[in-house]
């Protein structure tokens, strides 16, 4: 497991800057907190900028702007992130 430390400065693009989903995302991320060991790896590689850390430290999905790629998903060492397919 990768381990980055809370200080690293970060460049990423501002929250939502690809726009709205609106109503053509097919799946969504969920994250089974009881799998997850926060390290976070799914915040940096979140093409969209739209998982955000909790105070402390699980991550949140911001399902508005997220476009349900799957990235954060393929790179969870634990699994903790699952597609699932969107109810609408």
């Amino acid at each position: 497991m990768i381990k980055v430390p809370l200080d690293v400065p970060l460049a990423r693009p501002t929250l939502g800057s690809a726009g709205s989903t609106g109503t053509w995302r097919i799946l969504k991320p969920v994250i089974h907190y009881d799998k997850c060991t926060r390290c976070r790896l799914c915040y940096f590689y979140c093409v969209e900028n739209t998982i955000d850390l909790e105070k402390n430290l699980y991550p949140r999905v911001d399902y508005e702007y997220c476009k349900g790629c799957g990235v954060c998903a393929q790179v969870c060492p634990t699994a903790a992130i699952e597609m699932v397919r969107e109810v609408k």
